[in-house]
């Protein structure tokens, strides 16, 4: 008789156990090397995100890729053999997701990344069904500076960016959307995130005389062709891709960004934003809860992205957790399915609503116009 009460109280310490077993959430951040400026705000707001979901302990993992995507790679492997995420958050860079993407696919464990190609998901197929992102699609922020650039005249541009895939990509989703804009490319550069100059390229783009310059590059590295821009005496518009959605790259650039245009989320300028629009609120904590940890004026839109993909786990844990446990492979695939069918989740830059076909989820409330202008973004009313 004892035996039997021993048993069957092992059986329920045993079951116990298992309900009360951690959410593991895997984070990979650049936090050093040449994207630090963007990946630091993403480790930092995982301080912030929600250490319980659906009456879960949450527990995060936070490795740093150190801006390398062979990095990215052991870093992905280790979270998820090692330490059996059910989720992932990362990483910083489109060249690291994109070399992540096989693992990620092959494990089937849920990835929340915050990068901003759209090449991460786009086109959808059964390598990147288990991807999600929190960042607007390029298209999306293309249309924007578009509108903005025809509406002030803009007849030609010339484009800028990085030499690898974030740089490509946006090149081949600008190119025929300006074309349809009735816009022409004059002139197209490259240059990579380590070199220290890019004065030739700088000195093609003013030779072809282009209305309006599109950078397409992220952190610190986007400063040096506007720089070079500046000070060979180039008077046209000058724009960015929402891959300086930060207050560091106007620290970084001084004198030489302003009048920077951007489209991006809408957290950057959460104080300019209407009364109403949902947006704010959620923004506003974001910012408030980030700022009394780290200091005025650090929080940034790339963190914000970390912050929206606690978000989005925390809405979908709870569903997926009425079908499995976590630590299983049924629990990250009911995680994958709850991701899918998220609807008007309100984050700090957007508003999410994922299908099958749409792993972003992102429209155009999740994007405004904004200027740098006395040293700091503000909304722009043209």
């Amino acid at each position: 008789m004892a035996g039997r009460k021993l048993s069957s109280l092992l059986v329920l310490l045993l079951a116990s156990s298992a309900v009360l077993a951690d959410i593991k959430i895997g984070v990979i951040a650049s936090s050093t090397g040449p994207t630090a400026v963007v990946g630091i705000p993403q480790k930092n707001t995982v301080a912030l995100l929600p250490t319980e979901m659906g009456g879960q302990k949450v527990s995060y993992i936070v490795l740093d890729d150190a801006s390398d995507p062979t990095n990215a790679v052991t870093n992905v492997k280790k979270l998820i053999s090692e330490h059996k995420v059910d989720a992932l958050i990362g990483p910083t860079t489109t060249p690291a997701a994109l070399a992540i993407l096989d693992f990620i696919a092959e494990s089937q464990v849920p990835l929340l990344t915050t990068v901003g190609s759209s090449a991460i998901i786009l086109p959808m197929d059964e390598r990147k069904r288990w991807v999600f992102k929190t960042t607007q699609n390029d298209d999306l922020i293309a249309e924007a500076m578009l509108e903005n650039m025809t509406a002030a005249g803009v007849k030609t541009v010339g484009f800028i960016g990085f030499n690898d895939p974030y740089g490509e990509n946006w090149f081949k989703v600008f190119a025929p959307l300006a074309e349809k804009a009735g816009l022409r490319l004059v002139a197209s550069e490259r240059y990579n995130r380590t070199d220290q100059s890019a004065t030739g390229q700088v000195l093609k783009l003013i030779a072809a005389r282009p209305d309006a310059v599109l950078i397409a590059a992220t952190g610190s590295p986007a400063v040096m062709p506007q720089a070079g821009l500046q000070e060979k005496g180039y008077k046209g518009r000058i724009y960015q891709t929402h891959g300086v959605a930060t207050n560091d790259f106007i620290r970084i650039g001084g004198k030489a960004v302003e009048g920077t245009l951007m489209a991006g989320g809408p957290m950057l300028v959460a104080a300019d934003l209407a009364a109403g629009n949902p947006i704010k609120p959620v923004a506003q904590g974001y910012i408030a809860a980030y700022e009394a940890k780290y200091g005025a004026g650090t929080m940034s839109t790339f963190g914000a992205n970390t912050y929206d993909a606690g978000l989005l786990l925390q809405k979908s844990v709870p569903l997926a957790l009425k079908s499995a446990k976590p630590g299983t492979p049924e629990f990250r695939q009911a995680l994958r399915n709850a991701l899918e069918t998220a609807r008007e989740v309100v984050g700090a830059q957007g508003i999410f609503n994922m299908s099958a076909q749409n792993h972003n989820g992102m429209d155009q409330r999740a994007r405004v116009m904004m200027v740098v202008k006395g040293g700091k973004w503000v909304l722009l009313n043209e």
